[in-house]
C-alpha cells in the first residue's frame, strides 16, 4: 500500500454552529465520500481525524456529542479514526507512525477547513515528504473575519463587515499557497478519474 486519504474533520461539530451557513461547501461530506468509496476500492489507507477541544463548552467539547464525524459518513471498522487537538494532523497523533507502516508515499488530503486544517495537514505532510494531493472541492471552509474585527461577531455582522475574506477568497488563496509547493491541487473528478 503506498497511497492513503486522510478525512479531516469532516464532523458534526462544524454543522452544530451558526457559521455553518456561511460554508462555501455544504456537499463537503459527500464529496470526501467519494474520494472514500474510491480509495476503498483502490486497495488504499483510509484514515480519519476529527478535532476536539475538552472543557471548551463549544462545538468541538467531546461532552456536547459533536465530536463524531458527520452521519452520512460511515468509517470502516478496520480504518483508523485520529483525535486532534491542533491544526495538523500529525501533531500530537501517530498519523507518521500509521502511514510508514503502511508504506504510504502519497497522501490526499480533504476535509475542513480548507485553510486551517486541511492545509496545515497538506504542509506538514509535504515536508515530511509525502507527495501531496489536496482535493479542494472536497474541503470546506467559512468567511474569516478580518483581524480588528470585534470579538464574538454574530453571523450578520461578519457577513456586513466589508473588511471579511470571503470563502471563496480563502479558498482561492490556498491554491495559491499549496499548488506547485505543498501540493498538488486537483478536483474529485480528477482524483477519481471521471
Amino acid at each position: 500500500m503506498t497511497k492513503a486519504l486522510i478525512v479531516i474533520d469532516v464532523q458534526e461539530s462544524f454543522r452544530a454552529r451558526p457559521l455553518w451557513r456561511t460554508t462555501d461547501n455544504q456537499d463537503v461530506a459527500e464529496q470526501a465520500g467519494r474520494l472514500v468509496d474510491h480509495a476503498r476500492a483502490a486497495g488504499d489507507l483510509v484514515i480519519w481525524v476529527v478535532h476536539e477541544e475538552p472543557g471548551t463548552g463549544n462545538t468541538f467539547d467531546p461532552v456536547n456529542g459533536f465530536v463524531r464525524v458527520m452521519d452520512e459518513l460511515k468509517p470502516a471498522a478496520d480504518e483508523p479514526l485520529l483525535v486532534k487537538r491542533v491544526h495538523n494532523a500529525f501533531t500530537g497523533t501517530d498519523l507518521q507512525h500509521r502511514l510508514t507502516v503502511a508504506g504510504v508515499r502519497s497522501v490526499t488530503v480533504c476535509g475542513l477547513r480548507t485553510e486551517q486544517c486541511v492545509e496545515t495537514t497538506a504542509r506538514v505532510a509535504s515536508d515530511l515528504g509525502y507527495d501531496v494531493t489536496f482535493a479542494i472541492d472536497a474541503t470546506a471552509t467559512n468567511p474569516i473575519p478580518h483581524p480588528d474585527a470585534p470579538a464574538g461577531q454574530t453571523v450578520e455582522e461578519l457577513l456586513a463587515d466589508p473588511r471579511t475574506l470571503s470563502a471563496a477568497d480563502v479558498s482561492a488563496r490556498t491554491v495559491y499557497a499549496l499548488a506547485g509547493r505543498f501540493a498538488t491541487v486537483k478536483t474529485v473528478a480528477e482524483i477519481i478519474g471521471e
